[in-house]
């Protein structure tokens, strides 16, 4: 195995933590007896086939569906995500895959969008300034704020969608398919946006499918299949490991042996002065 920075288990202040969470739509179960933890500034990259529940559980994170039972906590405290409101009110703040922007509005405009600094008489001076400072501090290659977001890149479309999401300084920011269709330039700018957003001191949790991907940027990788956990891995994992984990392969085996090589991480860590 390699130690590199990626596999020391996390330190930062434990911001999400669920247990026992499932999701029933009817007589179907969408999700059993979740378990995820995430940490200030960490990535935990989301994975699995589709139908996993990745989705489902990004949806109860964001307040749109409510778990059927288990518990969520959220900055050590149990709380209830019971609308997209609320979850925005905690600090959980969502980049869905289609990004919800408006073309025919600049970057500004989709940055403040129903979030504007006085509902009676827009500032547009502070909304700019505020939209650059954002914009800059995830070093964001925008040319402009007063461009209409139709000229943008895949790449800065993901950015302003992100600074966006940083607009009301969120704990927790979850990523749904983040390079989805981009180019090999562009998934580049977005993972390096990933890893400022982490280094703010914020927990991500980032849906792919992009292993590739995953590895660039994610402190642990979480497996679902089926609607339930199937494994918690590092970076390191081999190929092999996280696509029995994901496709359900060898058993299980995989999965378990990643389980107990997690145990032993945390031990050690533990025994660690």
């Amino acid at each position: 195995m390699t130690n590199n920075q990626h596999d020391a288990p996390p330190t930062g202040e434990l911001v999400l933590s669920l247990r026992g969470v499932s999701k029933n739509f009817g007589a179907v179960s969408a999700l059993t007896d979740i378990d995820l933890d995430v940490h200030a500034g960490e990535v935990v990259a989301l994975v699995g086939d589709n139908g996993a529940g990745k989705s489902t559980l990004v949806k109860i994170l964001a307040g749109v569906h409510q778990p059927t039972s288990g518990t969520v906590t959220f900055a050590g405290k149990p709380v209830t995500l019971s609308d997209p409101s609320t979850a925005l009110d905690l600090g959980i703040a969502t980049v869905f895959q289609d990004l919800a922007l408006c073309e025919n509005l600049d970057v500004v405009a989709n940055i403040f969008l129903g979030r504007e600094t006085s509902p009676l008489q827009l500032d547009e001076v502070s909304m700019e300034v505020r939209s650059w400072k954002l914009l800059n501090e995830l070093s964001a290659r925008i040319p402009s704020v007063r461009i209409p977001i139709a000229s943008l890149s895949g790449g800065q479309r993901q950015t302003v969608a992100i600074a966006r999401s940083l607009l009301l300084e969120p704990k927790l920011i979850m990523l749904d398919e983040p390079t989805a269709a981009l180019g090999v330039a562009q998934t580049a700018e977005v993972l390096n946006l990933i890893e400022r957003v982490r280094d703010r001191g914020l927990g991500v949790i980032m849906i792919s499918h992009n292993m590739e991907d995953v590895r660039a940027v994610a402190d642990r990788i979480v497996v679902l299949r089926l609607g339930r956990n199937n494994g918690i891995f590092y970076p390191d994992a081999t190929n092999q490991e996280l696509v029995s984990a994901i496709t359900g392969a060898a058993d299980n085996s995989v999965s378990r042996r990643a389980s107990r090589r997690q145990l032993s991480r945390e031990i050690t860590d533990g025994d660690s002065p």
